[in-house]
């Protein structure tokens, strides 16, 4: 049975070894100087090129003998980030509540470094570090109801999604929760005044030498207003397809499809199945210097050199089709597109992938087929599908076993009967330890399937031909396939991969089979 959310100025979960120890050196003079002793730890990180004199200073602090460690960089950095990442959170939070938080406005160029600012920032800025050291995606500030000793008053509910989980970190009081809400909205540019509509911002923040863009949402609710952060990682821009999980045959096709001169190349899944990221991992790719890229979305989740990005501003009538009505006339090679949303969208898109342009974009649907089939939804003409489209990606998201305290154990009858895999194969088991927070996993990679629109699944769509007929012709493989690899080779757990086999036929290339028809072994 899970535990109760932690208390008031504590974070739940335990933290990994070192990490949430005080740390020896002051930041201010760690990052300058080059020099980290690392908490809980005799070892003394050395950035390449720091002074000798610095790590005289850090050996006399600590007071100890420390084993020198040089490092480059890049790597100092990031181990500089996780060391002072959770350093002052409880001390914030217990400040916060007994401060008069008065000074709301004050500006910090670095989250880690803000020994002088006031209580509401050093727990908001510590509340995004932490969550950036944890790996968390959004930070979500909810008005929650209060204990019984509180009477009728609300406090607010910390919580973070890590790997697709939610997880309560913290509980306010009542009165911190509005001067929380005020704090964010300063940083964001939004109206502190306005609590009647839900607002939109954008933040951009440093942590230790790590550019973060934070895209802060409002929402009116009752007993206040709710808050999401998204936190975008400048550094994920950098991911290359080979990264985001793909077998060899998928990663082939789809290299396959991006090196045409012209058409369209469609990623879909539900809202967080990574489609964006399979989007910027394909612009990498093509992003050689020799094409003009050009995109519109809603938003610019990261800034990527060498690619004209335009931002979708409904306020100003800027919409996904005004957007690539515009950006047509720039003499594009390879326009990308957010999402195709409308009838009018789609229509360009198509009209773009047939005057030479090659086209990324993504659509909302549950398998590959099914997006061609959003497309005819949209109204756009069969044989203007079957004439452009190139191929159509769709992809989930499943959290990997932890590697540190993962076991085997045999599949069980039921669950082999679900997700067609033998009964009493071995399988992995998530038992969870300090490195994985005790939830069993770490990390998160997709599952694929695609269809290639060759000539036989051109000459299907022409013709009106239905999902099942498409996947046959066209399938490269299934998710549900993909799904059974991950089980079989132990990335992950026959239970993280059960929602893909909750529909009463499980679809594979070869055509259809029930499910809980238990295959041979």
């Amino acid at each position: 049975m899970s535990s109760a959310p932690p208390s008031f100025g504590s974070l739940g979960g335990p933290a990994a070894p070192g990490i949430g120890l005080p740390p020896v050196l002051p930041y201010a003079f760690a990052r300058a100087q080059g020099v980290l002793i690392v908490p809980g730890t005799d070892r003394l990180a050395i950035r390449r090129g720091a002074k000798p004199a610095a790590v005289l200073e850090a050996r006399r602090v600590a007071g100890r003998a420390l084993a020198p460690e040089t490092m480059a960089e890049e790597a100092f950095d990031r181990l500089l980030s996780e060391a002072y990442a959770t350093d002052g959170l409880s001390a914030a939070a217990e400040a916060a509540a007994a401060s008069n938080l008065s000074n709301l406005v004050r500006e910090s160029a670095d989250l880690l470094d803000n020994d002088d600012a006031a209580p509401v920032i050093r727990l908001i800025n510590a509340l995004v570090a932490q969550a950036v050291q944890r790996g968390a995606s959004d930070i979500h500030l909810e008005p929650a109801p209060g204990s019984e000793a509180e009477g009728a008053a609300h406090g607010m509910a910390v919580r973070l999604r890590h790997d697709g989980v939610m997880e309560e970190v913290l509980r306010l009081p009542a009165e911190v929760a509005p001067m929380l809400v005020s704090r964010v909205k300063v940083m964001a540019r939004l109206d502190i005044a306005e609590k009647r509509l839900p607002q939109d911002g954008r933040i951009s923040l440093t942590l230790g030498n790590r550019a973060l863009d934070v895209r802060v949402s409002t929402l009116p609710a009752r007993g206040g207003e709710r808050v999401v952060m998204r936190i975008l990682d400048q550094s994920a821009v950098g991911l290359e397809l080979t990264d985001l999980g793909l077998d060899a045959a998928t990663h082939g096709a789809l290299k396959d499809a991006l090196s045409s001169p012209n058409g369209i190349v469609l990623v879909t899944g539900p809202t967080g199945a990574g489609k964006t990221t399979t989007l910027y991992a394909a612009l990498k790719l093509l992003n050689d210097g020799k094409r003009n890229i050009l995109t519109v979305e809603d938003p610019v989740e990261y800034a990527v050199p060498g690619v004209g990005q335009t931002q979708v501003d409904t306020r100003v009538g800027l919409t996904f089709a005004q957007g690539l009505r515009a950006i047509l006339r720039q003499d594009p090679d390879v326009v990308m597109v957010g999402e195709i949303r409308d009838r009018e969208t789609a229509e360009i898109a198509v009209q773009a992938a047939l005057t030479g342009h090659l086209v990324l974009s993504t659509v909302h649907a549950n398998s590959a087929a099914g997006a061609i089939t959003r497309l005819r939804d949209f109204g756009v003409e069969t044989f203007l599908i079957a004439a452009t489209l190139r191929a159509v990606v769709a992809q989930r998201l499943v959290r990997l076993v932890c590697p540190v305290c993962m076991t085997e154990e045999p599949l069980a009858p039921a669950l082999a009967r679900r997700i067609g895999l033998p009964s009493g194969l071995p399988v992995a088991k998530a038992n969870g330890c300090d490195r994985c927070r005790h939830s069993g996993y770490t990390g998160r990679k997709g599952l694929f399937e695609l269809i290639t629109a060759d000539g036989p699944v051109r000459a299907l769509i022409n013709d009106g031909a239905g999902e099942g007929q498409l996947e046959r012709a066209g399938l490269q493989r299934s998710l549900m396939e993909s799904a059974r690899a991950a089980v079989r080779e132990k990335r992950t757990t026959p239970t993280e991969v059960l929602p893909l086999f909750q529909a009463d036929v499980v679809r594979t290339p070869a055509g259809t089979e029930r499910a809980g028809a238990e295959p041979a072994p």
